[in-house]
């Protein structure tokens, strides 16, 4: 029986008395939004954990989420309304409209307001573009798209314009340019023409054990690259060691600001990663991989379909066992228990530990979690030797760091150098010097959440556990560069900013203590005892790295930069 004539009867709980007799409580489903959902979503499956997925695929159809297609998406699958909307609120890249509303503009323009963007000018574009932009195109600032190399950013539907412009943006704008840019990249029969897939074929063939593969993973001391530099090799062991069925869940979910290496490996040698991904699902006998990919990357999602289904069709992944999922704008989701939940089709909301994804993860069951560009590097290491990684490094550090920078350098980019480099190193052999007027001043040594470091501590190696006696992080080795002309206090608003937007609001500390802190922020005099209580809250009691980092800025600023406070 149907939950209409269910809540037709007399008496049921989900029904009331009208003046025409009893009628169903709460929306009721629009029979033409039903006939265009279901038409929408054709054969495809309506189980639980799609649920982001259908939402795309409604945003991408009509450009928002209106309340009759949701109300009709529940009915689809089986859901209570409350769980769609939730969901669908919850991220920033979907565009829920009210019933009655009008839906927004048919073209969004994104101007990114993150950290280096500002330093490009991003403010003045955004201003301008609201003042020059008609009535059918809607102007909004966004957190950062990944792309801190070419800024300011600007993107017109999924068309990304780089050093934007006025003049660019409109142009982009005139001519209706919405489709992503795939770049050229190394396809699959040139990867393996250069030895691409040996390796996962001596794995498939016997030829390899998972215990050799391991092993060479940690006599390289090799560590995860996403962030937490958990050792790979023993976490890989971790979850072997768990009853099957298991799980890969792969987090390219780039969203540190400052952070684009992952971006750049996936769209110049993706099979690269695709082969690393593999062979850790090999090793950890994984029954099949989620490969959760941030929205702000649409180029590279059209890249991984094809070449993931020819991979496919060469028989190196069963048929249907990787399964490409989208996220929908929320940096929160590069917390690995947080993308799990978005994976499920729900809020990415960080769970509480004990216990840990490898023991119970993805749909409770243990689950390995890498990002791109720790699997990037399996191949080469298994196949150049353990001695061969670990002999990079400098000033006692070992094995290579791609590091995203960006900032006040003459040639930002993503630099693959030794680990423990300084950043006046990178600065001068990798990146050309500063800008021209430029004089260097300070740093980011890991995106937003890493804190900020003086140039006076320019020398101290850029590598895990070096920079935490500073008050920072490493992370996942953002790296973005402060001139003469620019103040900390300013910087250490934007980031702050951006943690208040981000924060889930699933812990106080976090919600309340981001937005605080920003007001507090704004001041023409930073309240610093109330600051630094703030910012210890934040760090002892929040649930996840966000809200514990999120102070970093702000005690950074107080401790190396007083004279931009009272300044």
């Amino acid at each position: 029986m149907s939950r209409a004539k269910i809540a037709s009867h007399r008496g049921h709980p989900g029904a009331r008395r009208g003046k025409s007799g009893i009628v169903p409580k709460g929306r009721q489903v629009d029979a033409n939004a039903m006939t265009a959902i279901q038409q929408l979503l054709g054969g495809r499956s309506r189980q639980r954990d799609l649920l982001i997925e259908h939402l795309h695929r409604i945003q991408d159809r009509f450009g928002h989420l209106s309340a009759p297609h949701l109300a009709a998406l529940a009915e689809e699958m089986r859901l209570a309304q409350t769980e769609v909307y939730e969901v669908a609120t919850f991220y920033a890249h979907f565009d829920v409209i009210k019933e009655g509303a009008a839906p927004p503009p048919p073209l969004t323009v994104r101007v990114c307001d993150s950290i280096a963007c500002e330093l490009a000018g991003s403010h003045a574009l955004l201003s301008a573009l609201t003042e020059h932009c008609g009535a059918q195109v809607r102007v909004v600032g966004a957190p950062c798209m990944g792309r801190c190399d070419t800024a300011p950013i600007a993107e017109t539907g999924h068309y990304f314009v780089d050093h934007a412009s006025v003049a660019s943006v409109l142009a982009a704008v005139q001519e209706r340019r919405t489709d992503p840019q795939v770049p050229e990249y190394i396809s699959f029969d040139q990867y393996v023409g250069d030895g691409g897939y040996t390796l996962l074929h001596a794995c498939l063939s016997g030829e390899q054990e998972p215990d050799e593969v391991m092993a060479a993973l940690e006599q390289a001391q090799f560590r995860g690259l996403g962030g937490a530099g958990f050792p790979t090799g023993r976490k890989w062991r971790i979850v072997r060691g768990k009853p099957a069925p298991r799980l890969l869940a792969v987090n390219a979910d780039e969203g540190e600001p400052g952070t684009f290496k992952d971006r750049y490996y996936l769209e110049h040698d993706p099979h690269r990663f695709i082969e690393g991904m593999l062979i850790a699902m090999w090793a950890v006998d994984a029954e099949r991989c989620y490969l959760y990919l941030r929205d702000e990357y649409p180029a590279i999602r059209e890249i991984l379909l094809q070449e993931l289904t020819r991979v496919e069709s060469e028989g190196l992944a069963r048929s249907g066992s990787i399964d490409l999922r989208r996220g929908a704008g929320a940096y929160i989701c590069g917390e690995e228990s947080a993308m799990i939940e978005s994976i499920e089709g729900k809020r990415g909301l960080p769970r509480n530990r004990p216990p840990y994804v490898a023991e119970i993860g993805l749909f409770n069951r243990p689950t390995l979690v890498n990002n791109v560009e720790t699997l990037y590097w399996v191949r080469d290491i298994v196949e150049k030797g353990p001695a061969w990684f670990s002999a990079a490094g400098r000033n006692g550090r070992n094995g290579w760091r791609s590091f995203s920078v960006s900032g006040r350098v003459r040639e930002p980019g993503v630099k693959l150098a030794p680990a423990g480099i300084t950043v006046r190193e990178l600065i001068e052999e990798y990146c050309g010097g500063m800008q021209a007027g430029h004089v260097f001043k300070a740093y980011l040594p890991g995106g937003a959440s890493g804190g900020i470091l003086p140039a006076l501590l320019g020398d101290v190696p850029l590598d895990f556990g070096t920079l935490e006696q500073y008050g920072c992080l490493i992370g996942s080795a953002a790296i973005v560069v402060f001139g003469d002309q620019d103040n900390m206090r300013d910087v250490a608003l934007n980031l702050m900013r951006f943690f208040q937007r981000e924060s889930c609001g699933q812990c106080t500390p976090c919600r309340v203590g981001t937005e605080k802190a920003a007001q507090l922020m704004t001041d023409p005099r930073w309240d610093r005892a109330l600051l630094s209580d703030l910012s210890e809250t934040m760090a002892d009691a929040s649930i996840c790295g966000l809200g514990q980092a999120a102070g970093n800025p702000i005690q950074c600023v107080l401790k190396y930069f007083p004279e931009d406070i009272d300044g």
